[in-house]
C-alpha cells in the first residue's frame, strides 16, 4: 500500500493532533521522579489527555491482528525495556530511565510522540545512551527533504549509534500516521543512504530508534506487549512525527517543553535548511 499523501487541510489537523502529543509529555515531565509507579503515570496522562485535551490516547485497547488488546493509554519502558511497556504497579528508582510513548486521537488524527526521562540522578553510561539516542533521531529527520530516500533515515541513525558503540533494534521501526495509528511507510533505523522509497510532499512518519547500550537482540515478555533487551542492557528510544514539505522537513511533534537539538546536531542542522521546528 503506497503512502498516503496529506492535503493541506488534512496537515494542519495533523499539526494539533502532533502538537497536543508533545504536550502530554511536557505535562508527565514533573511527575517523573523516584517513588512513582509507571501505573499513575499513566493515570496521569489518560487524565490529561481525555479531561484536558479532549483527545483519545490511542494505544488503550490498540489490538494489530495477533495481540492482545493494550491495556494501558501510554507506553513507559524502563531500564533494558526497549518498547511497548505497560504501566503498572513499578516503581521507579533513582538511576532508572524511563521511554514514555504517548500517541492522541484528536478529530480522527493521529500525533505521535516519545521522549526519555532521567529519574534522579542516572549514572554517566544511562545518559550517554540516552543523548545519543537523541541526536540519532535528529541526524534521521535532517535527511528527510524531497527527493531523498527512506533509506537516508537510517543511514544517519545506524552510522551515529555505531559510532558510539551502541546498536539499532531492528525488529520495529518508524511508520507513516495520520488517519490510522499505522500507514505507510516503513521507516527503518538502520540501512543504506540512496535506497527505498523517495520522500514526497505530504508524507507524514515518525521517526523513533530504539538504540541498545548492549547487543541488538530482543525478546518479548509474557505480557504480550514488552519488548526487551535480550542481554539485558540498557535501551532507549526518542520519537517524533514529521511531515514531508515541498522544501524539507517539519517536525509536527515539537512543543513548548521539547528539548531542542543538542548543539552537535544543531551543527548538521545548520548544513540542512530543509528543517522547520513547527
Amino acid at each position: 500500500m503506497a503512502a498516503s499523501i496529506k492535503t493541506a487541510e488534512e496537515i494542519e489537523a495533523m499539526r494539533v493532533a502532533g502538537r497536543l502529543a508533545g504536550e502530554v509529555l511536557d505535562f508527565i515531565t514533573p511527575h517523573v521522579k523516584p517513588g512513582v509507579t509507571t501505573g499513575e503515570l499513566d493515570r496521569l496522562c489518560h487524565r490529561y489527555m481525555v479531561d484536558v485535551q479532549g483527545t483519545v490516547p490511542a494505544p488503550l485497547n490498540y489490538a494489530p491482528p495477533g495481540y492482545r488488546p493494550f491495556p494501558k493509554s501510554i507506553c513507559t519502558s524502563v531500564n533494558h525495556q526497549v518498547c511497548h511497556g505497560v504501566p503498572g504497579d513499578r516503581i521507579l528508582k533513582a538511576g532508572d530511565i524511563v521511554n514514555i510513548d504517548v500517541t492522541v486521537i484528536k478529530d480522527s488524527w493521529h500525533g505521535d510522540s516519545s521522549r526519555m526521562y532521567p529519574v534522579g540522578d542516572i549514572a554517566l553510561a544511562a545518559r550517554r545512551l540516552c543523548e545519543v539516542t537523541f541526536e540519532c533521531m535528529w541526524f534521521g529527520i535532517a535527511t528527510v527533504r524531497p527527493g531523498g530516500h527512506l533509506g537516508d533515515i537510517g543511514a544517519a541513525i545506524q552510522a551515529h549509534a555505531e559510532k558510539h558503540g551502541f546498536s539499532v533494534v531492528r525488529e520495529f521501526c518508524g511508520h507513516g500516521i495520520g488517519r490510522r495509528f499505522h500507514e505507510e511507510p516503513q521507516v527503518l533505523h538502520y540501512g543504506k543512504a540512496g535506497t527505498l522509497d523517495r520522500f514526497v510532499p505530504g508524507m507524514t512518519f515518525t521517526i523513533e530508534p530504539m538504540i541498545n547500550a548492549g547487543r541488538r537482540e530482543i525478546r518479548e515478555l509474557a505480557d504480550g506487549w514488552t519488548i526487551v533487551t535480550r542481554d539485558h542492557s540498557l535501551s532507549a528510544q526518542w520519537e517524533h512525527t514529521v511531515l514531508v514539505t515541498e522544501s524539507g522537513v517539519e517536525v509536527l511533534t515539537m512543543s513548548a517543553g521539547a528539548p531542542p537539538p543538542a548543539a552537535l546536531v544543531l551543527d548538521r542542522l545548520n548544513r540542512a535548511p530543509n528543517l522547520v521546528a513547527a
